[in-house]
């Protein structure tokens, strides 16, 4: 079984990161008439934290990012990018079940946004993350502290 780990982000990693969002996010972008590289390094840029972004390593290689912000109700998921070629075998799952069980430990809610029309919302769903709101774009999912899975 592969081993996942974290590091704590630098401001040096935006480049890297911001190519793996483009790479992952332009296929559901472009399928919604939505990708521009621009406004994709633009939003990216915006919500960069290092403070709070983690780079995500599965057997020691470098495999993604994920921010866990902090808000006024509990945590906000954002920028959870795996590498395509690590999509698909249970490993982004795996990864958010360990970080579910840090916002468990702590209490938090955890709210985060999906592109409409994206398998990412299922595989929220189907780890107890239920919808909340919608805008123009995205879908909101929130789930409480120790809910469970479908």
């Amino acid at each position: 079984m592969a081993v996942i780990t974290f590091s704590p982000a630098q401001a040096g990693d935006f480049e890297r990161l911001c190519a793996l969002r483009i790479a992952v996010m332009r296929e559901h972008l472009e399928r919604l008439g939505r990708f521009d590289s621009d406004r994709a390094r633009a939003l990216f840029s915006r919500g960069f934290d290092p403070a709070h972004t983690r780079l995500i390593h599965v057997d020691e290689v470098f495999a993604g990012c994920v921010t866990l912000s902090p808000d006024d109700a509990g945590i906000e998921l954002q920028h959870f990018y795996l590498a395509a070629g690590l999509q698909g075998q249970g490993i982004g799952g795996r990864i958010l079940e360990l970080l579910l069980a840090e916002t468990d430990i702590a209490g938090k809610r955890v709210r985060l946004g999906v592109l409409k029309q994206s398998p990412a919302r299922r595989f929220y769903e189907r780890r107890g993350f239920a919808f909340e709101c919608s805008t123009e774009w995205d879908d909101y999912l929130e789930r409480s502290a120790g809910q469970r899975a479908l």
